[in-house]
């Protein structure tokens, strides 16, 4: 029977979150036979303060447990082009957390889709979602006449990416898992979905999208 790994390194102590890491390592070892893609999210970052170096400290950590050599990258599988994205971003002072691309990344991305021939589809894989609606759906987001949406829920940046997959038609699908409840969005002929592993609101558990 497969072991189901829940990790949470935020808020957690340096000894508790390094053998989260080993029970990680040693479930996928055990129990999985298939390759690993990574894709850096929230949950991986232990920062012994919140400050911008911790935040950096805490990112180089989780890449070396994720055995991932950049926090974001693409890979060619099967015809079709993955861009992997890091979407986790400090605040400017360093705390914890937004959800945007950095000016570094989003330009990779720019000229990384321009270099895809346009006969390759493909796929975009985050941890925050780009664009959802579920975000509404997560206690009461409503005051006074407007929504309260958190930055950390979704990508403050998602008007910028759209404009950019709209310009990229081979772009087919965005994944995503960092929301809690299971959501798919049809956007100008991209499917931006996200999943969760514990029921909640009309949703049940599940690992895939």
């Amino acid at each position: 029977m497969a072991t189901l790994v829940w990790k949470e390194a935020h808020g957690r102590s340096r000894a508790g979150t390094k053998r989260q890491w080993q029970r990680y390592q040693d479930v996928l070892r055990s129990e999985n036979t298939r390759p690993v893609l990574s894709c850096v999210g929230n949950h991986d970052f232990w920062c012994q303060t919140e400050t911008q170096a911790g935040f950096e400290n805490g990112g180089r950590w989780a890449l070396d447990k994720l055995a991932m050599a950049q926090r974001y990258y693409n890979l060619h599988r099967n015809g079709w082009q993955l861009i992997v994205l890091d979407s986790v971003q400090p605040h400017k002072d360093g705390s914890w957390y937004t959800a945007f691309l950095d000016e570094e990344q989003f330009t990779w991305r720019q000229q990384d889709l321009k270099r895809t021939p346009t006969t390759n589809p493909i796929l975009i894989v985050s941890h925050v979602s780009i664009l959802v609606t579920c975000v509404f759906f997560d206690g009461p987001r409503l005051d006074k006449d407007h929504w309260r949406i958190p930055a950390s829920w979704m990508h403050t940046d998602a008007r910028w990416i759209f404009d950019l997959f709209h310009r990229h038609p081979n772009v087919k699908a965005a994944l995503s898992r960092h929301f809690h409840l299971q959501d798919r969005v049809d956007g100008n002929g991209v499917v931006s979905g996200a999943g969760r592993g514990q029921p909640n609101y009309h949703t049940a558990a599940g690992y895939a999208w």
